[in-house]
């Protein structure tokens, strides 16, 4: 049954040119309740992400004109908008340039509609800043963050993070001294298990330290296990 949460119609924004998928997923999203527009290059899908006003993006990383990743840069320059990234390529490298390049998540294909959908419920809960009114400001060592507006510092200078990081930044400094499982982190922010060879998680924690730590050691790996932020060098 669908809960309140999943009764809000979304409006969402498909860049594939793939023109008989974009019509099965119209279709699909329309019967959950949700709006789907379908752009088929890089150029048209940049513009109307910059100038609608969607919940997420979906885009695909083979696109005629601009590529997926050439648009999610750009995108990424412009405005903070949610973006799942669909690839055909299985290399896994492929995958992490989608993930350092700013994507939310991404989905290879061929993939499921509903595990799409999923996903796209999975990033929005992250992302829908009203979950974390209320909660006090996070202060451990230099490092603070503010969930009421998502908003992060280090020795009093803001620093932007992604959505991902914000999370992922909060949920270890909630648990500072407590080795927190890669099953853990990948179960509450992404809504799925990890696997052995994702490296989804490692991408996020990288740019999380190169933003926080300047050379100090404070979020430390414990090998094959998961991490633990200690707030010191």
């Amino acid at each position: 049954m669908e809960t309140a949460e999943n009764q809000k119609q979304l409006s969402l924004l498909l860049v594939d040119d793939d023109v008989e998928l974009c019509g099965m997923m119209k279709e699909f999203l329309a019967e959950a309740g949700h709006h789907l527009d379908c752009v088929h290059n890089g150029r048209d899908g940049l513009a109307r992400a910059c100038n609608g006003a969607y919940d997420l993006v979906i885009l695909d990383v083979m696109l005629p004109v601009f590529d997926g990743l050439a648009v999610l840069q750009q995108l990424r320059r412009r405005k903070d908008l949610p973006v799942i990234m669909l690839t055909a390529r299985v290399q896994q490298h492929d995958r992490i340039l989608g993930l350092n390049t700013g994507a939310d998540d991404y989905l290879p294909k061929p993939f499921d509609p509903d595990e799409l959908l999923a996903r796209i419920r999975a990033v929005l809960r992250r992302t829908d800043t009203a979950d974390w009114k209320g909660r006090a400001v996070l202060t451990i060592g230099d490092i603070q963050i503010n969930p009421s507006t998502r908003e992060a510092w280090v020795t009093g200078s803001p620093v932007e993070l992604t959505s991902v990081e914000f999370d992922l930044l909060e949920m270890l400094m909630r648990s500072a001294g407590r080795v927190v499982s890669r099953d853990e982190i990948t179960q509450a922010l992404f809504e799925r298990e990890a696997t052995p060879y994702d490296r989804f998680l490692d991408v996020h924690i990288s740019h999380l330290r190169k933003k926080l730590e300047g050379g100090r050691n404070l979020i430390r790996a414990v090998r094959g296990v998961g991490y633990v932020f200690t707030g010191t060098a």
